[in-house]
């Protein structure tokens, strides 16, 4: 804290010593508010003295001697207060020199408009709520209102998230924007008979991706637990009990690395349907990504990082092996691992001969085709190793019936016909055992419970993974994961 800091907070304290002092109790319980900003300026009439109650974060105060005009911030927006010392009394009028920058204030008046024609709150009474011992960084104000030289450092904005929110009212919105889509996916979920249901975040047996998980140790039962990589196939054990439709929006955990995509924690919707397959699912995709955009925006077409995105549906399929073939210049076969190896040395990739078959090829995929995907665009068909928990596809079993939606470059959304042949998935979890003694750290574990269930009969499904913060971030037009995650998690300082 530099010495400018503890002079500014020392000063605080001491006005709040002072209204302390004076019988004033500067935390308050609660207050009866009428009014939020936009209310208060949406009621005003210009023939009547419209009684409000407002309240919220003290953002600018100006002195003329026996009048003070401040604003007041809310989630709404700004509203002005005008305080006269003849209204207020002396006594009460002196204790508005004892307020900072930052307080909770709440304000009983009634609206009327400048002479500048500024809707205002001729203040009758003010109460204190909350006194701020630190200041805001809130910048300087120009003559419109508008603010600068905020908190500007990315790494404190996510580290103080409660500062950065307060300061920036773009930074709410996004956050706003963030709860009415997930209000927007689960009505639609709900209309369609799907149920949401909760699954353990806590589990003996991790699986679901391709992925390392975090560990950790139950003393009582002394047995160790790992946070859940997906909801995948619990929730397809909910398909064997007899609930045909199911979802649950939650957070994952995988302990990977973290950059503009990937975050440790983060969030996902994930739904099952029973007797669908990838193309059903496709198809309810579609339809529920495309009412997301336009619910929220008015239109399915967006601008976005200097790009029109257009989510009118249809969007277009294009297989796998085709684009890894039109952008790569090489057939994605085993038996060509000379060659894709060839094209990773070229886009200098380091240490290609580590890679090899269906691994190499995906690599490939993601270093050649991934970047070009900027339209929402459905890629089908992947390798079936790549996928052990999906159904071969019907023709070509070297391939999956598996779905990746992809848009802005990066995938957002995974289907598949789901497997339900448990004889089938427990050859695969066999094969993936065999990968993790190899060395592939994160093969599927083998998780003899649920080829159990699968035993009991799972009716045929469809289901989808869907990134809720990757989405959000073209949503709400931001670049980093870390921006559309409230409290994101930070290196140590």
């Amino acid at each position: 804290m530099t010495g400018a800091e503890t002079f500014v907070e020392a000063a605080r304290r001491e006005n709040l010593n002072a209204l302390r002092a004076q019988g004033v109790h500067p935390f308050a319980y609660r207050y009866e508010r009428t009014h939020s900003a936009e209310d208060a300026l949406a009621a005003f009439q210009e023939d009547a003295q419209v009684p409000v109650r407002v309240a919220g974060r003290l953002v600018s105060l100006r002195d003329h001697g026996k009048t003070r005009f401040v604003h007041l911030a809310d989630r709404t927006g700004r509203l002005q207060l005008y305080l006269r010392r003849d209204d207020l009394g002396p006594e009460r009028y002196e204790l508005l020199k004892l307020l900072d920058l930052g307080d909770h204030l709440g304000a009983k008046g009634f609206l009327f408009r400048t002479r500048a024609g500024e809707i205002t709150v001729h203040v009758e009474e003010f109460e204190l709520l909350a006194k701020a011992l630190r200041p805001l960084p809130l910048g300087k104000e120009d003559d419109q209102g508008e603010r600068f030289g905020d908190l500007a450092d990315p790494e404190q904005r996510y580290r103080r998230r409660y500062v950065d929110l307060a300061v920036h009212a773009d930074v709410r919105e996004v956050f706003l924007l963030r709860a009415r889509a997930i209000r927007f996916l689960r009505a639609f979920l709900d209309e369609r008979g799907f149920i949401e249901v909760e699954t353990p975040v806590l589990q003996p047996l991790y699986g679901g991706a391709a992925a390392r998980p975090f560990v950790t140790h139950h003393r009582a039962l002394d047995q160790p637990l790992f946070l859940r990589i997906a909801d995948e196939l619990y929730l397809k054990r909910c398909l064997v009990g007899g609930l045909e439709r199911v979802y649950e929006i939650g957070h994952d955990f995988r302990n990977e690395g973290v950059d503009r995509l990937h975050s440790p924690e983060f969030t996902m919707l994930e739904l099952y349907q029973a007797y669908a397959d990838y193309t059903d699912i496709l198809a309810l995709t579609e339809e529920m990504l495309a009412g997301l955009v336009h619910t929220l925006f008015g239109t399915t077409v967006i601008e976005r990082f200097g790009e029109t995105f257009d989510f009118t549906p249809p969007w277009p399929r294009r297989s796998y092996g085709e684009l890894i073939q039109e952008h790569a210049g090489v057939t994605p076969t085993e038996g060509n691992d000379d060659a894709l190896r060839a094209v990773l040395r070229a886009r200098e990739v380091p240490e290609p001969e580590d890679l090899a078959g269906p691994q190499l090829i995906d690599t490939v995929f993601k270093i050649c085709v991934e970047p070009l995907l900027v339209q929402p665009t459905f890629v089908l068909d992947f390798p079936l190793e790549l996928s052990p928990l999906a159904k071969p596809k019907r023709g070509d079993p070297t391939l999956a019936e598996r779905f990746e939606l992809f848009v802005a470059g990066y995938e957002v959304a995974n289907a598949f016909s789901e497997l339900n042949d448990p004889d089938d998935q427990r050859r695969r979890f066999e094969a993936q055992a065999r990968a993790r003694a190899a060395g592939d750290a994160e093969a599927q574990v083998y998780d003899e419970d649920y080829v159990l269930a699968l035993e009991y009969g799972m009716p045929p499904a469809g289901g989808v993974g869907f990134g809720l913060d990757r989405l959000m971030m073209l949503l709400a037009e931001r670049p980093s994961i870390r921006d559309v995650i409230l409290f994101p998690t930070m290196r140590p300082v």
